[in-house]
């Protein structure tokens, strides 16, 4: 990691933290089975938490913890004793939506550093004094946050409190999160690590008195409305590191390793390249398609980040075949399946730091050495003869599009 700069990367479980440290992150963000935002996530209990702070460390890492739920009276007489154990684990820092916990993160790990949440909607410098004030250590700037105006928050804040901004992900129709239409329509409350994402559902309309009759709510051709957009601004690392931001955040805690993976590999690319003055080769940011995602935009740094009209469908780019369990100096590789895929399918290779290695899947065996012309069986263990050595962890993908090059 440069002295500087920092890609924060998300990690839902050991797998996905695994992929993204494989991958380049400087920094991982997680959560305990307490007091976490994404509540549907599988997470990590106490015991596996120092084992992931065990094996961030070994790396060379950081590891954040989120206690970003808007706790109720009732809860908070479980929060100091969370936190010491936090605090005793070793994490790094908390990262916090509630200022009484960030009072009680004071009281009761000391030793932890305190990020605030993007939750806490902080678009300007007095916010961010004020939270620098109260013992913040790093900000998590709103989604909304213009550049220009980030510009001016860190000219007028002081140099020790860190900027830390979204750069990656999926954007909620909200203010930076805090959202009410989940709570509204399902009960589950979007505070409290429950949203149902009712933002990215299709909407129909109803006249009271037709009922049954569905209209499709729709501008030139296409469902849009609540249709919110995801963001990349991968393209735009140097304009972020020019107006001040020092923590590069990729939203995902939700989403697949192969995600955690791909995305943590592209922004590594950018920011070295930006941090050694060299222009960003476009294939990491057509690495980006190769995953779930809806239409791009760069949110709200630019000004609005506009609808997606013709629909609010996910696009994916490639599915991942197999993952190195383990392999020889030779390339002769053990790997579990993932997806279906056949002999003789072009496949990549995707390597921590390289660009991906197109190659065929000439011969493939199954664990006992049969010869095999597909792999049906859902996480059977297979052999194949890989185009160099992969560390284990490796990701072995099939585009959807053969004809579809980076």
């Amino acid at each position: 990691m440069s002295n500087r700069f920092e890609l924060l990367s998300p990690a839902g479980d050991m797998e996905r933290l695994r992929m993204a440290l494989l991958y380049g992150a400087d920094a991982v963000y997680l959560a305990g089975r307490r007091f976490g935002m994404r509540a549907a996530a599988v997470n990590f209990g106490d015991e596996e938490l120092r084992r992931a702070v065990a094996l961030v460390h070994g790396r060379g890492a950081k590891i954040y913890v989120t206690c970003n739920t808007l706790p109720r009276e009732d809860e908070l007489r479980e929060l100091p004793a969370y936190l010491e154990f936090l605090q005793d684990a070793g994490v790094d820092a908390l990262i916090i939506a509630d200022l009484g916990v960030l009072a009680l993160a004071r009281r009761h790990a000391p030793r932890v550093a305190r990020h605030v949440s993007t939750q806490f909607g902080v678009i300007n410098s007095a916010a961010a004094n004020a939270l620098y004030a109260l013992g913040a250590d790093t900000v998590v700037l709103a989604r909304e946050t213009p550049l220009e105006d980030i510009r001016k928050i860190r000219a007028n804040t002081p140099p020790e409190l860190r900027l830390e901004a979204f750069v990656h992900g999926a954007m909620c129709v909200s203010f930076s999160g805090r959202c009410l239409l989940s709570n509204y329509m399902t009960g589950r409350d979007a505070n409290r690590g429950q949203c149902a994402q009712p933002c990215r559902w299709k909407y129909y309309l109803v006249e009271e008195k037709r009922p049954g009759q569905y209209f499709e709510i729709s501008e030139d051709g296409g469902t849009h409305i609540m249709n919110s957009r995801d963001m990349r601004m991968i393209e735009h690392i140097p304009a972020l590191m020019e107006a001040g931001v020092c923590s590069f955040k990729i939203e995902g805690r939700m989403k697949s390793a192969y995600y955690a993976a791909v995305v943590t590999n592209a922004y590594r690319h950018a920011i070295d390249a930006a941090i050694a003055g060299d222009p960003l080769d476009r294939l990491w940011v057509e690495e980006t398609d190769m995953l779930s995602h809806r239409p791009y935009s760069t949110g709200f740094y630019f000004g609005e980040p506009g609808q997606y009209y013709p629909d609010a469908m996910y696009f994916t780019g490639a599915d991942v075949a197999a993952v190195v369990e383990r392999c020889d100096k030779d390339g002769n590789a053990l790997l579990t399946q993932r997806n279906k895929f056949f002999r003789g399918d072009t496949l990549e290779l995707l390597l921590p730091h390289e660009k991906p290695i197109e190659f065929k899947a000439e011969r493939i065996w199954d664990g006992e050495g049969n010869l095999l012309e597909d792999t049906r069986q859902a996480m059977m263990a297979l052999r194949m003869k890989l185009p160099v050595f992969a560390p284990e962890g490796a990701i072995v993908r099939k585009r959807r599009n053969p004809e579809i090059r980076a």
